[in-house]
């Protein structure tokens, strides 16, 4: 954004000298003739650039899939998950919000996510049995009985309060089958020596109405971006979602996915907020041709 105001004033003032030099020391240069009716319709006729072609890219399947069974394999891992995303503002362009979650897991059912950012800090606590959702500036939590594995506790997180982790992705059991779900198009774009301090491979897809480009280690095939537009937005939001600090099959504190303070906090009611706050969202499912529309909220 910098480079390109930059490079702005610099075509003006370009613009202006060559006014300058033509107005004061060189002669007037002959105005340029209008185009011809019939040129005129020959551009017009031109046939447009073809439209892009929905492939699945061997290469870009390939590292997708090696990345999610480095994913699958991993018994318990920890990493830091920094989103930011775009939220409309009443002037037109879009503000931008972040948030830092620091998240540890350990298969098949301990979850901690404890996240900050452009708002009030959160926690998030699942021990195989119970799910608690506390707010620290409040001291207020939220208890409900949880089901057995990860996978199936944050479909409950989000069904029944409508809590929803932006990396869901990168800790479900598959990732590549929530990718798979849906997915219609995926090519190779090539490497960057510059996102996460390592070189990695760039890959975009579409899965559902939700275009990504991810970012993937080239050697430990780890994600360490993504980069997120739902289609179906006609503000074209963007969301990125930056991965950092990996531990995969690390040792776990035994007392990791429990909090005493949150335990001992005034209860508050595990339900869905009246209006959801901006930010990333479950991609939506792709939709075949006799889904019936929706029903207005």
């Amino acid at each position: 954004m910098m480079r390109s105001k930059f490079l702005g004033h610099a075509l003006l003032l370009a613009v202006g000298v060559l006014f300058a030099a033509g107005s004061e020391g060189q002669p007037a240069q002959p105005a340029v003739k209008a185009a011809k009716p019939a040129a005129q319709a020959k551009l017009a006729r031109k046939p447009a650039p073809p439209a892009a072609q929905m492939v699945l890219e061997p290469r870009a399947i390939e590292i997708l899939k090696a990345a999610s069974a480095r994913l699958a394999a991993a018994k318990s891992m920890a990493f830091t998950a920094v989103v930011s995303y775009e939220s409309p503002s009443r002037l037109g362009p879009p503000l931008v919000y972040a948030t830092k979650s620091e998240v540890t897991l350990q298969r098949p059912d301990k979850l901690k996510v404890v996240g900050l950012g452009d708002g009030p800090p959160s926690e998030f606590y699942y021990d195989g049995k119970v799910m608690m959702a506390f707010a620290p500036g409040e001291n207020l939590v939220a208890v409900a009985d949880a089901p057995p594995t990860i996978d199936a506790a944050l479909q409950a997180a989000y069904d029944s309060a409508a809590i929803y982790f932006p990396f869901t992705d990168v800790i479900v059991t598959d990732p590549y089958k929530d990718i798979a779900d849906g997915l219609k198009t995926a090519f190779y774009i090539g490497q960057s020596n510059i996102v996460g301090g390592t070189t990695t491979d760039m890959v975009a897809y579409v899965t559902g109405d939700v275009f990504v480009q991810i970012w993937i280690g080239a050697e430990d095939k780890l994600p360490r971006r993504v980069y997120a537009v739902y289609l179906t937005d006609r503000a074209r939001l963007r969301h990125v979602l930056e991965l950092s600090n990996w531990q995969l099959d690390g040792s776990v504190p035994a007392d990791a996915f429990v909090s005493t303070k949150a335990a001992s906090a005034p209860r508050m009611a595990f339900a869905r907020p009246d209006a959801t706050a901006p930010g990333m969202k479950p991609p939506p499912k792709a939709k075949s041709a006799k889904a019936q529309p929706a029903k207005s909220q």
